[in-house]
This record gives C-alpha cells, sequence and structure tokens, in this order.
C-alpha cells in the first residue's frame, strides 16, 4: 500500500474513531517530529524546541518567557492523537506543569504540523503553548493571597483582625547625630510608647548591624507621626500584613500572645492563576485560577464583656489588683485583668504566687469533709485564738464564736477552728486535697504561661496547722484559686483553656473531688455570702464564695475566690488589707456586666 493510501485510510478512521495513534507508523510521519519537539519543550530546552518549528525565532522566545512568566519547576508533554490530512496534521498534546508550591496545571491542546523538504516539523503557533494563547502573548503565574484569618473571643467579636502595621526603624551610622535624632523620635512616639527613652533608643540602634525597630505603629498610629518621623535621618519605615488589635485596650499582653502562638495557622493557603500577559505587559485573559483557602477564625475564650468588667473593676484600685474569671462548664479562660500596677512585675494573675489566707479553708474543710473529720453540721470550736504545739492561733481581732457549726466556722472564717481540724489530719491530706481542686497540677494553655501553686506535704503538726487556714507554706495563684472554685461549682476540675481548639496538656497529680466535698462545700460557700464576710456581694445574685486576708510581715493581702452560675472567679489585691476589698473589686466586676451574665 502507497504513503498516500495510508493516509486516506488514517483520514477514514479518523473521522471515524478519532484516534489514528497506530496508523501512524511510518517513522517519518508527523508524530516523531512533534515527540521530538515536545521532549525538547519539556526539557526547557528552548533552543532545540524552537529548530523543531518554521519560526525558530518566535517559538524560542514564547516558549522561554512562558516557562519563565510560570516559574515552572518541570514539565510532562505527552501526545494523543494524530490527525493527517494531505500535508498538514494535528497531534493532539497533554501538558501537565509542575509550579511552585506543588500547583500542577494540565491540560489538551493540539500541535500543527506541516511537511518540509520530506518530513513534518511544527507549524509554530502560540496555541502550540496553549490553546488560548495569542500572538506575542505568554503565560504568567499569578499567587493569589488568601485572607488571614481573624480572631475573635467567647462572644464571638473580633479581637485581631488582617491589616497592616508599619515599623519604625533607625539606622545609627545614617543618622549623624544619634542621640539628638533618638531623643526626637522618643518623643514623637511617646503617645504610643512611653517606655522607649532617648538612652534606650540609642543604645540600641548602636548595638546592631544596620536598621533598630525602634517601634510598631498601627496605620492610623503611623498617620498621625508619619510626616515627623520619616524626616528624621537615618529613620524609615516599612509596612507589613500583620494581625492587629481590634481594641488595643482588651486585655493587650494576652492578645499579643496568643497572635504569636496562632502566627503560622493564620495564612491559610494561597490561591493562583495564570494569565496571558501581551507585549506590553498588559493582562489580557485568565487561563486557569484556583481559589484561596482561607484559615478558619481562630476563637480565644475570653469574654469581652466580662475581661472589660473586670478590667475596669481591678484599675480602681492603687494596689496591685488582679482577677482571674474561669467557666466551671467548659474551663474557659473568660477574663484574666490585672492593672499597671501588678502589670510592671509581670503575669501576676496567672504565675504570681501568695499565701491564700483563709481561702485556703476551702481545701481544708473539703479535707475534713473527706477524710470523715467532719461535716458542715459537725460543732467545732471556735475560740479567740488556740494554741497548737509551739504556735498561737489567733482569729482577727481574736473574735470568738465559742463551740459552732463547721459551716459557721467558715463563714465566720474562724482561723483557730480551721486550724486545729488541720493539725488532727495526715501530713498529705491537704496536698491531696488541693490536687482535688486542680491545685499543684501543671496545665500546658497555649497562648499563656500559668502556675496553680504548691501545697508540700507537711509532716510538722505546728506546720500542717499554719497551712489549715492558708499561712503555712501554702502559695496560688489567683489563677489556681479561680480553677478551684470552678470545681467546686462543677463538680470536677475543668480543663482550663485560652485559645479553642488547641488542646491542653495537664501533668502532675489531679485526682478528683468528691460529690461529699462539693455537697459540702457548695452551702457553706453561699452562707459566707448570706451570713458572713462575704455580705457586701450580696446583692449581686446567688454568689458562692470564700473571703481570705493573708497576712505577711507589714502588711496582708485581700483575697475573694467563689462563683455565680457558670463564673469562677479569683479577685486578689496585693497588700491590700481587709478581704472586704477584694469583695468590693468583685461586686465592681459583677455590677459591670451586661443582662444576661
Amino acid at each position: 500500500m502507497s504513503y498516500r493510501s495510508i493516509v486516506a485510510v488514517c483520514a477514514v478512521l479518523v473521522s471515524m474513531a478519532a484516534v489514528v495513534t497506530g496508523c501512524t507508523l511510518s517513522s517519518d510521519g508527523p508524530l516523531p517530529a512533534a515527540q521530538t519537539f515536545l521532549s525538547d519543550l519539556a526539557e526547557n530546552d528552548t533552543d532545540a524546541a524552537a529548530q523543531a518549528t518554521d519560526q525558530p525565532a518566535a517559538a524560542k522566545t514564547a516558549m522561554a518567557q512562558s516557562w519563565s512568566g510560570l516559574q515552572a519547576e518541570s514539565l510532562r508533554a505527552s501526545t494523543g492523537s494524530v490527525r493527517v490530512i494531505g500535508d498538514t496534521a494535528t497531534v493532539d498534546y497533554t501538558y501537565e506543569w509542575h509550579l511552585p508550591k506543588d500547583r500542577v496545571w494540565r491540560y489538551d491542546g493540539q500541535l500543527q504540523m506541516g511537511r518540509r523538504n520530506g518530513g513534518w516539523i511544527v507549524r509554530w503557533t502560540p496555541t502550540d503553548l496553549h490553546p488560548k494563547l495569542g500572538g506575542a502573548q505568554h503565560m504568567v503565574l499569578h499567587s493569589i493571597p488568601a485572607p488571614r484569618a481573624r480572631v475573635n473571643e467567647h462572644s464571638g467579636t473580633d479581637v485581631l483582625v488582617p491589616g497592616v502595621v508599619h515599623r519604625i526603624h533607625l539606622d545609627a551610622k545614617q543618622a549623624g547625630d544619634i542621640v539628638k535624632v533618638a531623643t526626637q523620635l522618643a518623643a514623637v512616639l511617646a503617645p504610643f510608647d512611653p517606655t522607649l527613652t532617648p538612652q534606650s533608643i540609642a543604645e540600641s540602634a548602636t548595638s546592631v548591624k544596620g536598621s533598630y525597630v525602634v517601634a510598631t505603629l498601627s496605620e492610623d498610629q503611623f498617620d498621625q507621626v508619619q510626616s515627623r518621623v520619616v524626616t528624621l535621618p537615618g529613620v524609615s519605615a516599612t509596612d507589613e500584613a500583620d494581625l492587629v488589635n481590634t481594641d488595643p485596650n482588651f486585655a493587650p499582653a494576652l492578645v499579643n500572645q496568643v497572635k504569636k502562638t496562632v502566627a503560622d495557622e493564620v495564612d491559610g493557603k494561597a490561591g493562583w492563576s495564570v494569565v496571558t500577559v501581551n507585549s506590553n505587559g498588559a493582562e489580557t485573559d485568565v487561563l486557569t485560577e484556583t481559589d484561596p483557602q482561607p484559615s478558619p477564625s481562630f476563637s480565644i475564650s475570653l469574654d469581652r464583656s466580662i475581661q472589660n468588667a473586670a478590667q475596669a473593676a481591678v484599675d480602681r484600685r492603687q494596689e496591685q489588683a488582679m482577677m482571674v474569671v474561669v467557666q466551671p462548664s467548659t474551663g474557659a479562660i473568660l477574663a484574666i485583668a490585672q492593672n499597671k500596677a501588678a502589670d510592671k512585675e509581670g503575669s501576676l494573675a496567672t504565675t504570681g504566687l501568695y499565701p491564700p489566707g483563709s481561702t485556703f479553708k476551702m481545701i481544708t474543710a473539703g479535707a475534713a469533709i473527706s477524710s470523715g473529720l467532719a461535716t458542715p453540721a459537725t460543732t467545732v470550736p471556735c475560740p479567740g485564738h488556740i494554741v497548737i504545739g509551739e504556735r498561737t492561733i489567733p482569729n482577727y481581732d481574736e473574735f470568738a464564736l465559742g463551740n459552732v457549726s463547721m459551716a459557721t466556722a467558715f463563714a465566720r472564717s474562724c482561723n483557730t477552728s480551721f486550724a486545729k481540724l488541720a493539725s488532727e489530719m495526715k501530713p498529705d491530706a491537704l496536698t491531696i486535697a488541693a490536687s482535688q481542686y486542680g491545685i499543684g497540677a501543671n496545665y500546658h494553655i497555649d497562648g499563656l504561661t500559668a502556675d496553680t501553686g504548691s501545697v508540700p506535704v507537711a509532716t510538722d503538726t505546728t506546720e500542717r496547722t499554719e497551712d489549715g487556714f492558708g499561712q503555712g507554706k501554702d502559695l496560688v495563684t489567683p489563677f489556681g484559686m479561680a480553677l478551684a472554685a470552678a470545681t467546686i461549682a462543677h463538680g470536677s476540675t475543668p480543663v482550663p483553656f485560652l485559645i479553642v481548639g488547641h488542646d491542653t496538656k495537664v501533668d502532675g497529680d489531679h485526682r478528683p473531688i468528691s460529690k461529699a466535698m462539693v455537697d459540702g462545700l457548695r452551702p457553706m460557700m453561699r452562707l459566707v455570702v448570706t451570713d458572713g464576710t462575704g455580705a457586701r456581694i450580696a446583692d449581686q445574685g446567688q454568689v458562692y464564695g470564700k473571703t481570705g486576708e493573708a497576712e505577711f510581715p507589714g502588711g496582708s493581702h485581700a483575697w475573694f475566690v467563689g462563683y455565680r452560675g457558670d463564673i469562677a472567679f479569683a479577685t486578689l489585691v496585693v497588700n491590700g488589707g481587709s478581704s472586704d476589698n477584694a469583695v468590693a473589686v468583685t461586686r465592681d466586676m459583677f455590677t459591670a456586666l451586661p443582662d444576661g451574665y
């Protein structure tokens, strides 16, 4: 059969089945020439691939521009069906481009082939690269950034949102008179960061090579000072995408820590597109597009209303004051508030260790109930003072109640009663009981450094006696005491968390509290408010609590610990004197809450 006969047969078969690769049996048919072109193109050998076409210069330019524009890492190119009509032919191709960041782009097209000098050659047209590519055009890859995730608080409002920040740089070598520039810069930035001083700026800038980041400003802040900042010698500004606070006064230190924790998870997955670009650099068409996949929003456990109310309450005190609020049913940390006096020494609300004073009577009473030593109805002595071993234990102003129920002794905060109970317990009884309230365990909370405190085993009777009313070696944090109150409210210790979906790891002894302890403690804590030392807050609903005044040389700390509904709290006023001051701060928090809380 002649070659023309084979072509004719193939043409008929093409019209019938559109798959005739097997008909192109001759080594000088269009398929080998097409395969040579595709092989060279796939190797990014644009010189060789161009020589397989009838327009080498135009082909080379277009191929090189597209390889570059796509930032392609590799290409797989394969042939498909062949159609031959006389001296022309088409060869189906499939391209699979492998682009940066594991992007894969696959599409089909057709090579136009023609006879030349007894063989076959690719008839160059931009469609040999892509079916929609026009003359003098090439392909370009674009990245489509994913919107950054937002961070919202417990009630759903945004705390951190995608935005732009401006970093103020100072290059000491370009500043000339560094002291003069640092002085001017400190004055301009003082409204946003009063801790900056000319000395600190100058010393920091001269201690590094290149530029030093003096401050990071929001867009609004930068707009206020831009003209005065960038005109200073050696000072420059850069901007970059970042998560920005919607309210700089909303738990700023804690929110900033949350931002650092979720920084690697907020970007989502960028989308991408391939566009055609003409010789003037203008985009003319979109060849493919993959939408970005934004990361889901993050939620933190802080509740805006509770956080703001707690913050306003502690801000009214001149002494160091702090409050931690936990949701008993879930472990959500609803608020961590401390005033500026406390801020100066760090995260005292979650890491500062203090003697618990009479709030520890919750643990002592629980231990007495658990061991069978006493129940809320058990009669206990409450003299003005009591001698146990070498220690004389007094009540406040040596008040005396005589013999009363443990519940009454608890409500009136009789040191003598609980000192005696503790003296009759085993050395590890208070340590075990504290663990049943969550105190002593280690909670590894994403976005937050927290300590609960420690209650060492007391083999010495005198030491255990002091521990019994919170004046021995017991040390707790407001965070630990809020967790203790949440345990009583919930009936078991909730696992605290700050970032929703980020599990908290718990290490250390963490025993379950017994039902008898919970059932005994709740009415006693209610009695503290209705007929005891917490009466100031009695008008704020069904509040359960325990007051405490922890003495130290030269003064005493004021405590109030408890819960109302699904809100457990611990309030501490350092060197605050009477526990009534801590009750007052807590009351201020509750009165500021909206209806429904």
